[in-house]
């Protein structure tokens, strides 16, 4: 049980210590893996930013994912789910939230492309893996703006998603990994989901930092 995002993205830093010299970027999913995110980059020192997936739900159940949806438009379906949507339905959910990645690029980046991960060891962080879809999304786009490494790191998880983590050939960094995960915030004493501002004052400290430590 962690006590809040803080404690848990700190225990997870001490286990991500040994990429600390490496060419290292940190990328938080929007929005409790920005805070989850900050931390870590901020114990190691490296730079942070964000990457913006998105959770293609079912209409009726948008917590159920069908796949998930990157900046770059490209698509992950998961596979055994796909077959029982129609095609207009997933048409029209995907504009949808290709939206939204637009209205959080312009939020959380300014506008801004993803940093250059080329030859980077990519850390993507979030507050917990429930359905796998985001971070899968997440790891194929690195991989695809050519990232050395990807590791994903997250406080919790069912083990079933480890496993799917890892056969992106990803590394998986979980302190929690259980038998049934039916929701991330079982395993905080706190938790709450956070506003856009809140996770953009996370960016803006971190920014700040970086800036203080320059001078």
């Amino acid at each position: 049980m962690f006590r809040n995002r803080q404690d848990a993205a700190l225990q997870l830093a001490a286990q991500l210590e040994k990429y600390r010299d490496q060419p290292l970027i940190v990328l938080g999913i929007p929005r409790g893996g920005i805070e989850t995110a900050y931390y870590i980059s901020h114990q190691l020192d490296a730079p942070l930013s964000v990457v913006i997936v998105r959770k293609l739900g079912y209409p009726r159940d948008p917590e159920f994912a069908f796949g998930a949806i990157t900046e770059d438009g490209s698509v992950y379906y998961t596979a055994h789910l796909r077959k029982s949507i129609s095609q207009e339905t997933m048409d029209n959910v995907e504009d949808e939230q290709l939206k939204e990645i637009q209205r959080r690029v312009q939020l959380f980046r300014k506008g801004q492309p993803l940093p250059d991960l080329t030859n980077k060891t990519v850390i993507i962080a979030d507050d917990g893996i429930a359905t796998a879809a985001t971070v899968i999304a997440a790891i194929r786009l690195c991989k695809k703006k050519g990232a050395a490494k990807v590791i994903v790191a997250a406080p919790v998880a069912a083990l079933d998603k480890v496993k799917e983590i890892e056969m992106e050939s990803a590394e998986a960094v979980i302190i929690q990994q259980l038998p049934v995960l039916y929701a991330v915030s079982e395993s905080f004493e706190e938790f709450r989901d956070l506003t856009d501002n809140e996770a953009l004052f996370f960016l803006e400290k971190r920014e700040k930092e970086k800036l203080t430590e320059h001078h």
